[in-house]
């Protein structure tokens, strides 16, 4: 199979961002970019990607959706809910971390992140250490917001991380983003964000590789 053959293969079946997964709507809006920095929070994790998304659509359930209604909750309720998505191991210190969270991005950006995206301008560099003030957000959570954001913040595309270029890897694909990004726009016209979650989904899990290899 060709390498653009390949990225065809990957895109059909496992061509769904971690945002969408998570039940989020990604707009450059308040909210919905909140709910991304919790999932990309909650995916940093040494857990299954599965149960991040599970965790962070629990949390949305019970309305933990703003940085206000985070607060706004107990962190028992906190606790509860990434419990509920099977979140249980790091849902003490996460419950915690959230609420910490919640209030520093309120105090810093008035809960919007998109100032933190007009204090980068286009530069990754402060864009990642912006979001790593966010307790709990250490370089791969980082990487996973930026992975994801480029869907709606295209000046910070394209842009796959280690993660993704580790898929790439492990599929017999080029490990140049760009040379990547130019063969998904030939199979595929959604953007390089649903490029980066299908690359991570070949890197986690060995069957996403051996049933992109396979016959149709």
């Amino acid at each position: 199979m060709t390498a653009r053959g390949t990225v065809q293969v990957l895109l059909s079946r496992y061509g769904t961002t971690y945002a969408a997964e998570a039940g989020i709507q990604l707009r450059n809006t308040p909210q919905p970019l909140y709910q991304l920095l919790v999932l990309s929070d909650l995916l940093s994790a040494r857990i299954r990607a599965s149960v991040a998304v599970a965790a962070a659509r629990a949390l949305f359930a019970h309305g933990m959706r703003s940085p206000d209604r985070m607060i706004g909750a107990t962190r028992q309720q906190r606790v509860d809910a990434l419990g509920e998505g099977g979140y249980q191991r790091y849902d003490e210190r996460t419950a915690t971390q959230l609420g910490d969270g919640a209030e520093l991005l309120l105090v810093e950006y008035g809960g919007d992140l998109r100032r933190l995206r007009k204090e980068a301008d286009g530069d990754l560099d402060i864009l990642r250490n912006g979001l790593r003030r966010t307790p709990g957000m250490g370089p791969a959570g980082a990487d996973i917001f930026v992975r994801e954001v480029q869907a709606v913040w295209p000046e910070t595309g394209p842009f796959l991380d280690a993660k993704a270029l580790q898929g790439a890897e492990r599929l017999g694909l080029p490990a140049s983003p760009a040379e990547l990004a130019r063969l998904a726009e030939q199979a595929d016209d959604r953007g390089p964000a649903v490029l980066a979650a299908a690359l991570v989904r070949a890197a986690l899990d060995k069957h996403v590789v051996e049933d992109v290899g396979a016959p149709a």
